[in-house]
């Protein structure tokens, strides 16, 4: 398998740039972007010093001036990678939709839509590091586990909202789901990465989405009115997943009861004739 060519210019994650400032950035933001691109294309261990600064365009006396060292900058970007994906996120169009499991299910389609660009550009800084780092750097896996949880809490509102409207009685908690989600991502990247491409995120998405309309299938039974309004929910006319995956009914037939089979009658027994008889 030939190997991708890896990102040349400065952080390519999709949207993130255009967050940027029309001025040059500083040192230290120079600094801070060069990371996150080089730990996600390279990993954490193998990034070096002097590669961040090659990167960056900087010498190394300016990132000892920012950083003491190559962990301090680690903690620095997680804290820079929050701050820019939390923007993204945040300008995302699906927060303008009024019900609550639109907004969750347009948050999916947000997520394969920048599906865009090399490995690096999509691909999650926290899960790069925070596998390499997790026993033998605390304070960085923390710092990851930290953002982590804090994006996870932003979908958990949703999906709470989401719960008490269409499955109030379900047995699991709006944390579980987010963490679910979370699993799933980060799941996927691992894969993109054996599998050098973002189809197997793509397929995993589609896969979350149905998921999600399914934990959400109010009771049809007992509401009929909401489960209808619920799988005729209409689909974000900008969404990447397959039209038929989105039109699929939220919620299960009644199964059918299958009639018990009819029992032979039993045999008589004739203790005169030592022998069963009809």
């Amino acid at each position: 398998m030939a190997n991708r060519k890896q990102p040349n210019s400065p952080t390519q994650f999709p949207a993130l740039d255009q967050l940027s400032s029309i001025e040059k950035p500083n040192s230290r933001t120079r600094l801070l972007d060069a990371a996150l691109d080089l730990v996600r294309a390279k990993g954490y261990a193998a990034t070096t010093v002097d590669d961040i600064c090659h990167r960056a365009g900087v010498t190394k006396g300016s990132f000892f001036h920012h950083f003491k060292s190559k962990d301090d900058l680690a903690l620095a970007a997680v804290a820079h990678w929050e701050a820019k994906t939390a923007s993204l996120f945040a300008a995302a169009g699906y927060h303008q939709a009024q019900n609550p499991l639109d907004r969750l299910l347009g948050y999916v389609d947000f997520r394969a839509a920048i599906l865009t660009g090399e490995l690096p550009d999509y691909t999650c800084l926290l899960g790069t590091l925070v596998q390499e780092t997790y026993a033998t750097h605390p304070e960085i896996r923390s710092a990851c586990e930290r953002a982590l949880s804090a994006h996870t809490a932003e979908l958990t509102r949703d999906i709470e909202a989401s719960k008490r409207l269409y499955a109030p009685t379900a047995p699991w908690s709006a944390e579980s789901v987010g963490n679910f989600i979370q699993a799933v991502l980060q799941g996927s990247f691992i894969l993109a990465k054996a599998k050098q491409g973002p189809e197997v995120v793509q397929e995993n998405l589609e896969h979350l989405r149905r998921t999600l309309r399914v934990l959400f299938q109010p009771d049809s039974y007992s509401d009929p009115a909401k489960a209808v309004e619920f799988a005729s929910r209409p689909a974000a006319p900008d969404s990447p997943v397959k039209k038929k995956d989105r039109q699929q009914p939220a919620f299960h037939p009644k199964p059918v009861e299958e009639p018990e089979a009819e029992l032979e009658p039993e045999e008589e027994y004739d203790s005169r004739l030592s022998h069963f008889v009809d």
